[in-house]
């Protein structure tokens, strides 16, 4: 069977492990729900995951081939038990060579990487998601050529749709990110405008269409409120991976698959497939 493709939202930090006794701030709630059923409520059981984080961007797509990851604690500020988290999934580095081999083939230049640990937008998710940890997990960095430049979304589209015959190898394609992300404006008067970006990239994601969708994707930037989602000067690295998992829908539509509010803004999740 064909494995969807995801955009998922994966919260400030650690947020949901932010209570020492384990349990989570009542604001994130709903999404660590949204996630706890994340893998279970799929058709099928993938075979692996390859996620595209947010959180991390190389000159030219490079994908992680190590064996076995460790953590990569990239947040600042937190309770000191949130730096002792644990999640020991398996890596999957013939994923991680198979999409970039895709990649190549596609005419992108791609790299290797095997020593750096899974940021906080794979582990944080993934251990709500997977906490047992039984799939094996690849991760596939985003492409910018500095990190003050913005990020090229076509560019991310295309690099989704080399990816997407892994969808037919069992191998589910995550975007990990945040669909409103400014962290000047948390607490900020700004919740219309979270609500009218948020409507208007459904809007877009959903379409029947797929070829439009991808150039509305394209485009996001014109949308209503788009530069307060996202700064301009990389502030779009959150919203990017969504592209990839819609280039490697293909002509599968997407469903709003979630909606909340946290940190007063408005954020969704979308599954293509």
């Amino acid at each position: 069977m064909t494995q969807p493709t995801l955009y998922i939202p994966h919260g400030g930090g650690p947020c949901f492990f932010l209570n020492e006794d384990g349990s989570c701030p009542p604001m994130w709630r709903a999404m660590q729900a949204y996630l706890a059923n994340l893998v279970n409520g799929l058709a099928e059981r993938p075979k692996a995951i390859l996620i595209v984080s947010a959180h991390w961007a190389e000159p030219q797509f490079t994908v992680h081939v190590g064996e076995r990851p460790g953590l990569l604690f990239d947040y600042y500020g937190f309770p000191p038990h949130t730096y002792d988290l644990r999640w020991d999934a398996p890596a999957a580095p013939d994923v991680a060579r198979r999409a970039g081999h895709l990649l190549r083939q596609a005419g992108f230049q791609t790299g290797e990487e095997a020593e750096c640990g899974w940021d906080h937008g794979v582990f944080i998710p993934m251990m709500v998601a997977l906490p047992d940890a039984d799939i094996p997990v690849a991760q596939l960095s985003l492409c910018v050529p500095n990190r003050h430049a913005d990020y090229d979304p076509g560019m991310h589209i295309r690099a989704g749709e080399a990816l997407a015959p892994l969808r037919e190898e069992g191998v589910l394609i995550i975007g990990s990110g945040m669909s409103f992300h400014n962290l000047r404006l948390i607490g900020a008067p700004i919740e219309q405008a979270t609500e009218e970006f948020d409507e208007a990239l459904t809007g877009i994601v959903t379409l029947r269409d797929a070829q439009a969708r991808n150039s509305g994707l394209t485009t996001w930037a014109d949308l209503p409120h788009a530069r307060t989602a996202h700064p301009p000067g990389g502030g779009e690295d959150h919203l990017i991976p969504l592209m990839v998992a819609a280039g490697a829908a293909r002509e599968d539509r997407g469903i709003r698959t979630y909606k909340d509010s946290v940190l007063g803004w408005t954020v969704s999740a979308y599954q293509f497939g």
